[in-house]
């Protein structure tokens, strides 16, 4: 095939393909980085993101339209360096081979031991709505393992794909860390390469496509995916304070966060407090829409999605409640979309069909804990739920009852922050984790290594079988009882 009769795709495969042949090359010359080199890179890491703060923040605000200075920071550029420190502290520990039990057919000066090895070359593919996070994450994991990677950035964040493209070769070399900008049909070439894992985040249906992709190559991958996460206040909760936690949740980044509150659950006789307190509260946070803290929605397709939405919910009976005190005229330039609750709802609204991913928040009343877990275990398992309550029973009767990815009790979506503990999905929310040790595992080869002592146990069951043999086999089957 001559370079003329190429298609994109294949021009953008056999681009990709020459980087990961660079760095499986520089993996197989020096396949396990030590200590000191992986703590090197984790401090570049974190360098490259502080010495470009400012250009990195306005870039993201750039592809969005707007995007408040304010939630990047805390989102982003917060939880990876804290994550990048606590990764430091600990990698140490993380690194020692851990020793196993030696069994029966093994004397003791034999023995086991587990080693965590690099696995090589990690694909990353990043999705828009948390750019710096859902890259550099999964990076500080990759490289505390003792890994190299390449970084498929959003067709929506171009202008921050192009400035790490431009400063990253200062900080780290082709052959160790390398971002691709998506400037069409690079995803499916990205997705066919040989990496040695490949983590995704995006949409269940996109999710779908990648895994089939990698499948070719037997590549194992983690999906981090959508799905529709409820919260349920319970009767003993203060309803200001729910109001107070979720609202937060739900309108940063323009509910353009696939941890987010998706639905709520309110026991009936609570809905009237909670939407005069979501007026009050949005009002008060946000009283001029239009201004740098509230976010753009990323572009015109899911703009006018959600207008679209909203629309389907109201024809088909749901009660709209505008909370922004009428400032909900719409500004197609900027994409300012004003937060809405939507009340008396049926299924077959596309609110309650789909992940919303904006700042729409549909209310559903319940009556007992039952409806409640009926109705959820009933869909797909969600990537969180978030159980408001003091009850102690009540919480641990929600998160037995209800598989997801993870939970926060009493607020939403804090326990994708913590360096302690797994992020993940489960069933069509996603497969795998990372974040902490968690991801420094997932990234890693776990090589079990057993070592045969000077004496050989085994000598007395080698053939030709006697007496001896049949004696010894006999103890070692009552040993099982």
């Amino acid at each position: 095939m001559t370079t003329e009769t190429l298609t994109p795709q294949d021009v953008n495969h056999t681009l990709l393909q020459r980087l990961l042949d660079r760095q499986r090359q520089a993996h197989l010359a020096e396949p396990v980085p030590d200590y000191r080199q992986r703590v090197q890179d984790l401090e570049t890491l974190a360098r490259l993101l502080r010495d470009h703060q400012e250009e990195i923040v306005r870039a993201v605000s750039a592809d969005y339209g707007n995007r408040s200075r304010h939630e990047t920071l805390f989102c982003e550029f917060y939880p990876v360096l804290d994550g990048i420190k606590d990764t430091v502290k600990r990698l140490k520990k993380w690194m020692k081979p851990r020793r196993r039990h030696i069994d029966f057919t093994a004397f003791p000066t034999s023995s086991n031991r587990v080693i965590a090895q690099p696995l090589g070359l990690v694909g990353v593919i990043v999705p828009w709505n948390f750019p710096i996070n859902l890259a550099f994450a999964p990076l500080t994991g990759i490289f505390a393992a003792g890994n190299r990677a390449m970084v498929k950035m959003s067709e929506n964040s171009s202008l921050l794909a192009r400035l790490l493209q431009r400063v990253s070769g200062d900080y780290f070399p082709e052959e160790k860390l390398a971002f691709v900008e998506d400037t069409g049909g690079v995803g499916p070439a990205f997705s066919r390469l040989k990496f040695d894992h490949l983590v995704f985040t995006g949409s269940t249906a996109t999710g779908r496509a990648v895994m089939r992709a990698a499948a070719d190559n037997l590549t194992p991958v983690t999906l981090e995916l959508g799905g529709k996460s409820p919260a349920i206040v319970a009767p003993d909760f203060p309803i200001d304070t729910a109001a107070g936690r979720i609202l937060f949740w739900k309108l940063m980044n323009a509910g353009q966060i696939c941890t987010t509150v998706d639905y709520l659950f309110l026991p009936g006789e609570k809905v009237e407090r909670f939407v005069d307190k979501a007026k009050q509260l949005v009002q008060k946070r946000y009283p001029d829409l239009q201004g740098p803290d509230y976010t753009s929605v990323i572009d015109d397709t899911a703009y006018r999605r959600l207008w679209a939405a909203l629309d389907d919910a109201c024809a088909k009976g749901a009660t709209a409640i505008d909370l922004s005190g009428g400032q909900g005229r719409r500004d197609d330039g900027l994409r300012k979309f004003p937060p809405h609750l939507l009340l008396n709802l049926s299924e077959d609204m596309e609110v309650m069909q789909r992940e919303i991913f904006g700042p729409l928040l549909p209310i559903k009343t319940y009556s007992d804990r039952e409806e409640v877990v009926e109705y959820v275990t009933g869909r797909d398992r969600p990537l969180a739920i978030y159980p408001f309550t003091n009850d102690k029973s009540l919480r641990d009767f929600y998160i037995e009852r209800m598989i997801s990815g993870g939970v926060s009790v009493n607020n939403c979506v804090l326990h994708v922050g913590q360096h302690d503990i797994p992020f993940g999905g489960v069933g069509e929310s996603g497969m795998g984790h990372y974040h902490g040790y968690e991801g420094f595992l997932t990234f890693s080869k776990l090589r079990p290594v057993f070592r045969q002592g000077p004496l050989d146990p085994l000598k007395l069951l080698m053939p030709p079988y006697g007496k001896t043999a049949g004696k010894i086999l006999d103890i070692m089957l009552r040993m099982t009882r």
